[in-house]
């Protein structure tokens, strides 16, 4: 089950506990609203897709549930915790443009970076720290890479090797910003297996993106934002064109074949 404050919800279950709990959060900058009203309720296990255009509000709601960003009213909590006691239950993977790719580190150091929110100032990583890095690199088959220079990595290799830091955390959520973003369609179907085996895992996904088509493919539920929760729900639901159309503002043709949602941008 899933819900938010949208006209079109798709379950009212009294019972429901989510993972993550968005609640009439109003943020922005410089006295520009980035969010407005956002209510948002996402289910343990579910892998989440966050869904608008660039400057829609995606990455801000992000950073407000990271608590890197203070919301000008509002709340969120996280399996019932406010932030500040729930921070290690967090992962998050950044866009990978944000990222130095030309800085002289290698596949395993940039995993490794995922503990240090767990060692402290005075403890180095010691042997179970390697451990979990390995792990981490197994998990997204990134193993043989492992002493590769960041530099040299393919598009897809650099997204699972931020995903590989982001679970060497060891969150219990994992929120992902644009991880699908210059991806050619086997590098996104790669992906998307590697999320449904962190899902299976019993992990919780958000993931902000613009890429309708993968959601539609293989996510749980989808939330439409552009300021606002414009819709919310599971994707073959939700995805309309009318929805669609007030969430991007443009003209978006919808076409189905064989089961699979593609989007055509008019």
């Amino acid at each position: 089950m899933a819900r938010a404050d949208t006209g079109q919800q798709d379950s009212k279950d009294g019972d429901f506990r989510p993972a993550i709990d968005v609640s009439d959060v109003w943020a922005g900058y410089n006295g520009q609203a980035a969010l407005e009203g956002v209510t948002l309720a996402i289910e343990e296990g579910c892998l989440a897709g966050l869904v608008g255009p660039n400057g829609s509000g995606k990455s801000t709601l992000l950073r407000v549930i990271l608590g890197l960003h203070q919301p000008w009213r509002g709340k969120v909590r996280l399996f019932g915790q406010k932030i500040d006691g729930a921070r290690r239950l967090l992962g998050y993977m950044p866009q990978v443009e944000l990222v130095d790719w030309d800085f002289p580190i290698s596949v395993f150091d940039v995993v490794m970076m995922g503990r240090y929110g767990r060692l402290g100032l005075l403890r180095r990583p010691n042997r179970q720290d390697q451990e979990i890095v390995w792990r981490c690199l197994e998990q997204v088959g990134m193993t043989d890479l492992a002493q590769r220079q960041i530099g040299e990595l393919s598009a897809g290799q650099q997204r699972r090797v931020l995903i590989a830091r982001t679970l060497a955390q060891e969150p219990r959520i994992l929120l992902l910003d644009e991880p699908f973003t210059g991806l050619d369609a086997s590098a996104q179907h790669d992906l998307l297996d590697l999320f449904n085996e962190v899902r299976a895992a019993g992990k919780t996904l958000l993931v902000a993106t613009h890429d309708l088509s993968c959601v539609a493919a293989a996510f749980d539920h989808a939330a439409c934002l552009n300021r606002k929760i414009i819709a919310f729900g599971e994707p073959r639901a939700i995805f309309t064109e009318e929805v669609l159309n007030a969430t991007f503002q443009t003209h978006l043709l919808l076409v189905n074949v064989e089961g699979k949602t593609y989007v055509s941008y008019q």
